[in-house]
């Protein structure tokens, strides 16, 4: 059983905000803080098993205007800057840190960006063991045309709410769930098949963010980086959708993830899913063992 802590946290453009923060313990003196990517919320429940089974305590924050911290008067996943999420992963490593002596944050696709931009911020602190990102959102996966309007979003319109016309697909939510060609169940009213709507706000929010790592952060815990082996860009689904990564570019993901910090590992998973823990059950596997594997070699190591 889950135990479901409410953050709240001070009031933004919006009006009240709170963060959910999602437990299963054990005792240990070891946990990890999973943070999830855009339309998206935690339900992974195959995750919390993998790292209550070795032992570590399991922790999920639910962020800001996502899945259960959702509230009625916001607009979902809607920031000014992705430092908006600091105080939420603050509070939740303030907590997890009361009964644990190591902490790991794993984190995938947007909360990848905003997992090492935080790490960044408080490196010298002792706050966070390691940091294994999975499909983390280092860049863009557009035409060079759209990447420089993206860019150009540094004027009025990057303050406005307006959304995008950016298309919709539902591919990657089609390649997910068990009611079209996936094999999970999770609620669609929290992660629609077809995403959230982009708006100008978050797209420059999300570039400042890339363009920061890009110049180069100094992380100085471990790093895991994990991709897909292939991505694929297609507006319609294909059967092999559901063995790339059809969200982000891998390429580019591998590209960046030096530019996190000095000790950095990264791993292409073959078959690899934009989230890489729902691909199907053998790239699962090679996932889950890359975790164990950097984990013992350099998280619990370090912590001993």
């Amino acid at each position: 059983m889950y135990e479901i802590t409410v953050l709240n946290l001070p009031d933004d453009f919006e009006g009240e905000v709170v963060a959910t923060l999602v437990s299963r313990t054990a005792g240990s003196r070891r946990a990890v803080l999973y943070l999830h990517g855009f339309t998206d919320y935690f339900f992974q429940d195959h995750l919390a098993d993998h790292y209550l089974q070795r032992g570590i305590d399991f922790y999920a924050l639910d962020l800001r205007k996502y899945g259960r911290s959702l509230r009625p008067h916001q607009t979902r996943g809607l920031i000014r800057s992705v430092t908006d999420y600091f105080p939420e992963i603050d509070e939740a490593v303030r907590l997890i840190k009361r009964d644990h002596d190591e902490l790991t944050i794993n984190a995938h696709s947007t909360g990848g960006l905003v997992a090492a931009l935080w790490a960044d911020r408080v490196r010298g602190r002792g706050l966070v063991q390691g940091l294994a990102l999975n499909s983390p959102f280092f860049d863009l996966n557009v035409s060079a045309p759209l990447r420089v309007a993206a860019d150009l979003l540094k004027t009025p319109l990057s303050y406005t709410r307006r959304v995008l016309p950016l298309g919709v697909s539902t591919v990657y939510g089609q390649s997910l769930h068990r009611s079209e060609q996936g094999e999970w169940e999770y609620d669609l009213e929290l992660k629609p098949l077809s995403g959230f709507s982009v708006h100008a706000m978050w797209l420059a929010a999300i570039r400042r963010a890339q363009r920061r790592l890009h110049a180069g952060l100094a992380v100085d815990v471990p790093v895991l980086v994990l991709a897909s082996a292939t991505g694929l860009r297609v507006r319609d689904f294909v059967p092999e959708a559901r063995s790339a990564d059809v969200v982000l570019d891998p390429q580019q993901i591998a590209r960046w993830s030096s530019s996190v910090g000095p000790h950095v590992t990264c791993v292409r998973i073959a078959d690899g899913l934009h989230d890489l823990v729902l691909s199907a059950e053998p790239a699962r596997k090679q996932v889950f063992a890359e975790l164990d594997r950097w984990m013992n070699a350099y998280v619990h190591q370090g912590a001993a």
